[in-house]
């Protein structure tokens, strides 16, 4: 069959297509511009997408990012995602390092979307199961991403999740991106902290990030273990999938 005889689900898909590669919700205009869409076209496939639960409209800032129904679409490919196979093992030997929980993230608009946990024995129960969403400004694993985003892409991400301190929120930043890597400290869950580190595309924008969470009292040495087993893990697999390597 022709796609001229269904152009309202051929421009459906392209919507989700375009708000699939893009990190932060996007106003209607730029995605009229950006797939060429008649304007009211594209208010009108917004507007059904949105009451689908596919897309999410964000009033207040007249934006549209993807909604739940697009995740929950998307989690079945999730256990086979080829960054997920080739990250866990190497997520299970970091996390058993300090007897800790493994984390794979990616970016989902000013939030981070987790896409794989594993657990060494005995590890403690986190939020951080598949499928949850936090804000990424308050996360290693975001901040480890948004570090090496462009400002402007940090700027609306960071305006879209309502925080403040966005001048702290630039310096340590920049600190995660020299070093390559950051911390928390009881900022999620009490009694625990995490280490993440980005695992970066061949355009040099962040993929995911992969993080493990332990105990806080952990000594600093397995903690230094930890971040340089994190460093190298996120290393093979950007080469493994992007033919780069991270520094």
């Amino acid at each position: 069959m022709s796609t001229n005889r269904v152009p309202a689900a051929r421009h459906a898909l392209e919507i989700l297509k375009l708000l699939s590669t893009i990190d932060v919700p996007i106003s209607a205009a730029r995605i009229q511009g950006e797939l060429g869409l008649p304007r009211s076209s594209t208010y009108h496939l917004l507007a059904e997408m949105v009451d689908a639960g596919f897309v999410v409209h964000l009033p207040e800032h007249k934006t549209y990012g993807l909604g739940l129904a697009a995740y929950s679409m998307a989690s079945a490919y999730v256990t086979q995602q080829p960054l997920v196979r080739m990250a866990t093992r190497d997520l299970e030997h970091c996390a058993g390092l300090v007897g800790g929980s493994g984390h794979l993230s990616r970016m989902a608009g000013s939030e981070i979307l987790y896409l794989q946990e594993v657990r060494a024995p005995g590890a403690t129960y986190l939020v951080t199961e598949v499928g949850v969403r936090l804000q990424a400004h308050k996360t290693a694993s975001g901040r480890a991403m948004l570090a090496f985003l462009p400002a402007s892409e940090v700027r609306a991400a960071f305006d879209t999740s309502g925080g403040c301190g966005f001048t702290e929120l630039k310096k340590r930043l920049r600190l995660v991106a020299a070093r390559g890597w950051d911390q928390e400290v009881e900022e999620i869950t009490r009694g625990q902290a995490s280490v993440a580190a980005p695992i970066l595309d061949h355009l040099d924008r962040p993929a995911a990030a992969l993080a493990v969470t332990y105990p806080v009292g952990t000594p600093e040495g397995r903690v230094d273990d930890v971040i340089r087993a994190l460093m190298a893990a996120t290393d093979k697999v950007a080469e493994k999938m992007y033919r780069k390597r991270n520094k």
